[in-house]
């Protein structure tokens, strides 16, 4: 009885082993729940101060270096008046290089003027200084007032007539661009040429300009500076007394 009872205690040891050892075989067989493959720490990108390009110095026009050599002048309009040949009031080519050497006064006349009575003071001035190297040159316009309608003939006989004129005379001609008496001679053209204070345009009847023995215009004077004013007879000493 005994063997028998040992026999059943070895047995159901034995199957007690056996349902353990199964039960383990069981949860080791379970399937486990997926472990999440380590994913690596996101590692955020450091952030870096911004970069900003170097700054890049303005743009300055190329700076020369310092020179001390004087500005140039502006371009200067040739003052020579006497390189033109032009009719006398008789119809007759006079080239006015004859007149180099003497100081010269151009004169723009009128017989119909407020200012005709220059014409005394202009040949008184003529009387008094020929000798001397002057030469007054009249040349009838009638670019202003209309002042001038006569043909040559009749300005001769004015001139001297009036006022005994024996100064040259000079065919009538345009002192200035005019759609009635047409475009200014070329003469006048080169004294309009010239910046003030030594030429420009004829601002009425009688403007003078006074050209030097070389032939270059030196001063322009208005329309109402009398022949006798001073200060144009001491620029015509000046001149006359020049080498």
């Amino acid at each position: 009885m005994a063997g028998c009872v040992m026999c059943k205690v070895g047995l159901a040891a034995m199957a007690l082993m056996a349902a353990v050892g199964g039960a383990t075989a069981l949860i080791d067989d379970a399937p486990k729940p997926a472990v999440p493959a380590s994913t690596p720490a996101q590692t955020t990108p450091e952030t870096k101060p911004e970069t900003k390009p170097a700054a890049t110095p303005e743009s300055k026009p190329e700076s020369k270096p310092a020179t001390t050599d004087t500005p140039k002048e502006a371009a200067k309009v040739d003052p020579y008046v006497l390189g033109f040949t032009v009719k006398d009031i008789d119809g007759n080519d006079v080239n006015l290089e004859t007149y180099k050497g003497k100081v010269v006064l151009i004169v723009n006349v009128a017989s119909k003027c407020g200012m005709t009575p220059q014409y005394e003071g202009l040949q008184k001035l003529y009387e008094e200084k020929k000798d001397d190297g002057l030469v007054v040159l009249g040349f009838p316009a009638n670019n202003f007032g209309g002042q001038e309608p006569g043909s040559d003939s009749q300005i001769k006989e004015f001139c001297s007539t009036t006022y005994k004129v024996t100064f040259p005379m000079f065919s009538k001609i345009s002192v200035k661009d005019d759609k009635a008496a047409g475009d200014a001679h070329p003469l006048f053209k080169k004294l309009i040429s010239q910046p003030s204070p030594i030429g420009g345009a004829p601002e009425w009847n009688f403007t003078k300009y006074l050209v030097d023995k070389t032939g270059n215009v030196v001063e322009k004077f208005p329309f109402r500076t009398p022949p006798s004013d001073a200060t144009l007879r001491r620029r015509i000493d000046e001149l006359l007394a020049a080498k």
